[in-house]
């Protein structure tokens, strides 16, 4: 429950330092993938963060029903992982006699919102609510504390939620894709779905949209719909240039499937194709890689402001970049980052499937996985370490690596261990460099070669210069389409 009257109440988080503050927001997180990234933020944080610290997490549902849910969903796994911590956590209490799990738990706070990705309308008021005013977790629980507490700022946004838009699978598609491509390819990228038409938002009176510019239900859930709640949050997200914490980190789930062949500029809601989700995640990676490099820089700043990370990176001759002394003098605020990542191919019930036939997709999965492939973490908790290892990660460890230039997928060997790796986007390759895997001598999941597309190609420094000029025409046209929408409904 959101309220837009500012009369905010004493939080538990407000004792102490902001230092010893985390507070994540998570779209989409009542169930699969969504429920996972914030079980597993649990866990890091037990494990990694001081005694004193509190963990805030915001997961958003699309109804009041659901987030009770989760909120006892999540408040149930703390106390269990409270109640059996690990010999480290006992330790650094002081030992067995000295740890009480009743603090462990009091540390961590479950504060679950409504949001609906194609309500532009809910999502700005939803927003506004989040930035200035209070919120509240909602009735229904019994001696429930948050209520009417306000947010001071971000410290991750993991945009997870989304919509898969099928109906089922092209067997025939399937069994030729088996026998030409191998049980791998296959089931690592599927190019057998059959997709539903895209649904029409307009045509839900529900969201009170006019008659056009059309708005798809697969595009707004996906992509527009955290588009435009990233250019709402950018005060929560930014900080200010003396500050001693980090800035905002914004974490977008894409997928394997992102391949170029699904996405046109000129169809960007994919319209006229039958890949509607694939296309929405290749737009995700354009969006992503390229905010940075040059090109671009003119039409990120809308969404993201002016200071912070500028990107200096390029195959182009232009580069542009403010020191840290010009952004003072400026008075600028350091803007958020964004990073990319995938939970690499999870038995998931975005993709429709009777039980005994989910059963056969999940042995599937992890015969794959005892073959050699990387990306079949099979299961939501094991999808959920990529955006969590970006989450908890200190700002040096991401700059060190231009974590903003790789899509960071959640990976898991034959041996049972989950790592993150980066993986290759067609046009960008794996950091928008040329660089080709034969020269790679890492040994192990972490060889580029692990996990390629059988069909894949070397990227050259051509095609790199157009994956940027493509970035600016799909930033300019999602700029575009924001202050169209904002105009049309008066937001």
């Amino acid at each position: 429950m959101v309220s837009a009257v500012p009369v905010a109440q004493p939080a538990p988080w407000e004792k102490v330092p902001d230092y010893d503050q985390l507070f994540v927001l998570i779209t989409g997180a009542n169930s699969g993938i969504g429920l996972a990234i914030a079980q597993r933020l649990i866990d890091e944080f037990l494990a990694t963060r001081s005694l004193t610290s509190h963990l805030i997490l915001i997961p958003t549902t699309r109804s009041a029903t659901k987030s009770l849910d989760t909120i006892r969903t999540l408040r149930a796994y703390a106390t269990a992982a409270a109640q059996k911590p690990s010999l480290m956590l006992r330790s650094r209490a002081g030992g067995p006699e000295s740890y009480r799990w009743q603090d462990t738990v009091a540390r961590i706070h479950i504060l679950s919102l409504q949001l609906d990705l194609c309500d532009l309308k809910g999502l700005y008021a939803f927003s506004d609510a989040l930035c200035t005013g209070t919120v509240s977790n909602p009735v229904g629980l019994e001696g429930e504390y948050l209520k009417n507490v306000r947010i001071p700022r971000l410290d991750s946004v993991v945009y997870n939620a989304a919509y898969g838009g099928w109906e089922g699978i092209n067997w025939g598609g399937a069994v030729k894709s088996f026998f030409r491509k191998g049980l791998l390819e296959t089931g690592t990228y599927p190019d057998f779905k059959n997709a539903l038409p895209t649904c029409i938002l307009n045509e839900r009176s529900s969201y009170g949209y006019p008659e056009k510019p059309l708005l798809g239900e697969v595009f707004g859930a996906c992509t527009f719909g955290h588009y435009c709640l990233t250019h709402k949050l950018r005060p929560l997200l930014s900080r200010q240039q003396d500050s001693v914490l980090p800035p905002g980190r914004i974490i977008w789930s894409s997928s394997v499937e992102a391949h170029r062949s699904t996405f046109s500029v000129d169809d960007i809601q994919s319209f006229n194709t039958a890949t509607a989700y694939e296309s929405a995640k290749r737009l995700t990676d354009i969006l992503c890689l390229t905010h940075t490099l040059p090109h671009v820089q003119s039409y990120t700043k809308a969404l993201l402001g002016s200071g912070g990370h500028q990107g200096v990176h390029s195959d182009s001759e232009t580069e542009v970049e403010d020191s840290d002394e010009e952004l003072a003098e400026k008075g600028a605020t350091v803007g958020p980052r964004m990073y990319l990542s995938h939970p690499g191919v999870v038995a998931s019930t975005l993709m429709p499937l009777p039980g005994w036939l989910f059963w056969l997709y999940q042995l599937a999965l992890v015969i794959c996985r005892w073959v050699g492939s990387p990306w079949h973490t099979e299961t939501g908790y094991r999808g959920a370490y990529a955006p969590v290892w970006i989450a908890m990660q200190e700002q040096p460890t991401l700059d060190e690596v231009d974590a903003e230039r790789i899509k960071w997928g959640s990976a898991y060997d034959r041996a049972g261990n989950s790592f993150v790796k980066p993986t290759e986007v067609e046009d960008w390759g794996w950091s928008g460099t040329v660089e080709d895997p034969a020269d790679d001598k890492t040994e192990g999941s972490m060889n580029k070669k692990c996990g390629r597309r059988y069909n894949a190609k070397v990227v050259t420094k051509e095609q790199l210069l157009e994956f940027e000029e493509e970035g600016a025409k799909v930033w300019r046209e999602m700029e575009r389409m924001r202050r169209q929408w904002e105009d049309i409904l008066d937001l």
